[in-house]
């Protein structure tokens, strides 16, 4: 009985240290976190926490209340470096998208960050930055912005198109980015090839591909080789 008895308290010394560690580096209530976010909050990665919310966003799984805990805990960490910057613009990013006319500041955020990601590291994750900032010129209302617009916005997702031509991602911000604009014309090509490679997309891309491809008049429309 003593034995398990110093076990047991061991063991309880042990869970109350790893408690005050994290609750030590800022990671309020992470118990109270979803299991997918939890690991990467109690490790201070935001590149893993960026990404657990991605899947969890894209099995729509996600709630508000999972975009408002990764932003509040990344913002606190207050890293440098691309991939801080770029997991910590995505996050800004989601959340926005729920803020509805609260998000300016986000959206501000998103691009700063998005800017910094990019001039630190322009190959990171393949251009990533990239693609959401080109995407987020594209398609923000022009008096969120601080610095783009959707001219430089399309030039941004043309280069990324041009440089990394294997990630469908890319040809269907493009295609986005050219419906947007209304040249569905310039369109058809990016469609086509995020078509012809959807199997490689999220459930959330494949589902914007399918409705590009309807805003496009259909496949049939869109006649691709």
């Amino acid at each position: 009985m003593a034995i398990r008895s110093a076990v047991a308290i061991r063991s309880a010394v042990a869970l109350g240290a790893a408690v005050l560690a994290l609750l030590g580096a800022g990671c309020f209530d992470v118990i109270a976190l979803r299991p997918e976010l939890r690991a990467a909050v109690s490790r201070r990665d935001a590149l893993a926490l960026a990404d657990a919310l991605e899947q969890l966003i894209d099995e729509g799984r996600a709630s508000d209340s999972d975009r408002e805990a990764a932003y509040d805990a990344v913002r606190k960490w207050r890293r440098s470096g691309a991939e801080y910057a770029f997991a910590r613009a995505a996050i800004a990013g989601r959340l926005a998208q729920v803020r509805g006319l609260s998000a300016a500041g986000l959206v501000r955020e998103m691009e700063r960050l998005a800017r910094e990601s990019m001039t630190l590291d322009a190959k990171f994750r393949d251009g990533a930055a990239r693609r959401m900032l080109g995407t987020l010129y594209v398609l923000a209302p022009a008096q969120l912005l601080e610095h783009g617009d959707s001219e430089e916005g399309l030039e941004l997702l043309e280069k990324q198109a041009a440089e990394y031509p294997r990630a469908p991602q890319n040809h269907l911000r493009l295609a986005e980015g050219y419906l947007g604009l209304n040249d569905p014309g310039e369109a058809r090509e990016p469609l086509c090839v995020a078509l012809d490679h959807a199997t490689e997309l999220l459930r959330s891309e494949r589902k914007l591909l399918a409705t590009l491809i309807e805003q496009s008049g259909g496949r049939a429309e869109l006649d691709c080789p």
